[in-house]
């Protein structure tokens, strides 16, 4: 019998290192942060687009991301490696050292904070700095210790289009605070923050039940933990569904988009709460996936909308 042909069955040590990187920074998740960023970038800003400035507070954004994700899995090497689903990760599995993660995670971080504050504004790299805390410093460690995890979670996730907004508003003029805080309780910046706030509650409520064998073999405590049923998690997912479809109208008394957004975002927030009703109704696996897919594709078209209908 002859030698197996090592170049087919075995990928080159590039695609393996670009492969574990790719796993490593959360690439997939941390484009989300990409395109939420973008869009607060886009509704805050004043004029025509800057689009150095976009560039800017983008490469920051993502490179915090990035290192987030890093030191994230570092800090979750054990329970990672007691999960099936992320046994494999470059961390848990050896392809990666930690030692070597934690310079990445740490050039990263550093470099994301270093950049905005240079290119961009002191405002975008606190807010940045702000989410790195909360998700590391806060969610992270609240994973092992409280099922509060999942509402910290969500406020670190709901930063990234402030950072976007922030950002829009450039550097501070000679005359101006040194710090601007009225640029995060506009209203835009409000709604923005509530939206990302509210649609990651079902979204993650629903892949906590999916998964709550796994998450109780990591030793993570999550709502879902206890709720082989369904009951609680379902009705926490009916009930920020049903908040997501009130907090539309928001934007529209407020002004910042036309009135013809809230018959669209009814429909589109009336489809993600007949689903979470639905996955109250059955309490079934199938449901919960519907839910969890529908929250993938619901984001994207109500920033769309919002982007479509909006009113400087």
């Amino acid at each position: 019998m002859g030698e197996p042909d090592q170049s087919v069955s075995e990928p080159s040590s590039w695609q393996v290192t670009a492969r574990d990187l790719m796993v490593l920074t959360k690439f997939r998740l941390s484009a989300l942060v990409i395109v939420t960023t973008f869009v607060g970038f886009w509704l805050g800003r004043e004029g025509p687009l800057n689009l150095s400035l976009l560039l800017h507070t983008l490469f920051g954004s993502t490179l915090a991301a990035f290192g987030a994700a890093v030191f994230n899995q570092l800090m979750e090497i054990e329970p990672d490696s007691k999960m099936h689903r992320t046994a494999d990760r470059p961390l848990p599995s050896g392809r990666i050292s930690p030692s070597v993660a934690f310079g990445i995670g740490w050039l990263l971080s550093a470099l994301s904070l270093i950049h905005l504050v240079r290119t961009v504004n002191t405002e975008a790299a606190s807010l940045t700095a702000l989410t790195l805390a909360v998700y590391l410093f806060v969610y992270t460690p609240l994973k092992q210790t409280s099922v509060l995890n999942t509402l910290v979670g969500a406020v670190s996730g709901a930063l990234p289009p402030l950072i976007g907004w922030a950002g829009a508003a450039g550097m501070s003029p000679v005359d101006a605070p040194y710090y601007r805080w009225e640029l995060l309780v506009q209203p835009g910046a409000i709604f923005l923050f509530g939206l990302l706030f509210l649609w990651q509650m079902p979204h993650f409520l629903a892949i906590n039940w999916m998964y709550r064998d796994e998450y109780r073999r990591g030793g993570f405590v999550m709502w879902a933990n206890d709720d082989d049923e369904g009951e609680l998690t379902s009705w926490r997912s009916m009930l920020f569904a049903a908040a997501t479809f009130v907090f539309m109208l928001y934007p529209v008394v407020v002004g910042i988009v036309a009135w013809w957004f809230l018959p669209f975002a009814w429909v589109l927030t009336g489809w993600l709460c007949l689903l979470a009703w639905r996955f109250f109704r059955t309490r079934e696996r199938t449901a919960a996936r519907r839910l969890f897919f529908c929250t993938l594709i619901y984001l994207p078209l109500v920033l769309i909308l919002t982007t479509m209908a909006w009113q400087r």
